[in-house]
Parts: structure tokens; sequence; C-alpha cells
């Protein structure tokens, strides 16, 4: 069963991390110590100084990614506005078709009634005739 050698690897680069820093100390631990730390301190400055540079131009590109991504959500809500009036436009027109069409049908369907009437009427008066009515 393989195993991983990530520990070994890692307890080796320690190792010869004090190793260095005892022999360039002339072999005192407490130089050792101070160099160790005088060396994290000057990393942690040039990151720190490099991320001060860096931060104008993020600052920079944050504001033009803003200003794509205002200028995206104007732009899709004038498309929202223009397709909501342009529903809004349809159903009215589609509101006084149907008006048009049930007035139409309701004018036919009055007009039908009528003739009906007056079909039965005539027929009524005319069947009333061979009984004796008026």
């Amino acid at each position: 069963m393989s195993r991983s050698r990530t520990p070994l690897y890692l307890g080796i680069a320690a190792a010869g991390g004090v190793g260095y820093y005892l022999y360039s100390a002339g072999g005192s631990p407490k130089v050792a110590e101070q160099k160790f730390e005088n060396d994290l301190k000057s990393v942690r400055d040039r990151a720190s100084g490099a991320t001060n540079e860096l931060r104008p131009e993020a600052e920079k590109y944050g504001a033009e990614a803003g200003a794509k991504i205002d200028s995206a959500v104007a732009k899709a809500q004038s498309e929202y506005n223009r397709a909501a009036a342009q529903a809004r436009d349809a159903s009215a027109n589609v509101s006084k078709q149907v008006e048009d069409a049930r007035s139409q049908v309701n004018k036919s369907i009055d007009a039908f009634d009528k003739k009906v009437e007056d079909t039965a009427s005539k027929a009524k008066s005319g069947v009333s005739g061979w009984f004796g009515g008026k």
C-alpha cells in the first residue's frame, strides 16, 4: 500500500531551512532566529508594498467593471420597459377587438331573435286563425 510522501518532503524542507539559518548565523540559534524574523518581515513588507501598488489599478478596473454592469442593467431595464409597453398596447388592442366582436355577435343574435319572434308571431296568428283565434 502506498503512502503519501508529502510529510517526508515537508520535513526535509523544514530541516534544510533550519540548517540554512543556523549555518548562515555561524551556529548561533538566537542569531538564526533573528535572521529568520528579519527575512519574514522583509517578505511581508514587499508583499504589502505590491498590494499597495496594485490597489489603484484594481480600483480602476473595478470602476470600469461597475460602469459596464450599470450600463448593462440600464439597457436591460429600458428593454423591459419597452417590452412591457408593447404588451400593454397589444393587450388593449386585443381587448378592443374582443369588445367589437362581442358587440357584433350580440347584434347578430338580436337580429336573429327579432326575425324568429316575427316569424313565430306570424305563424301563431296563422295557426290561431284555424281554431278561431285572432
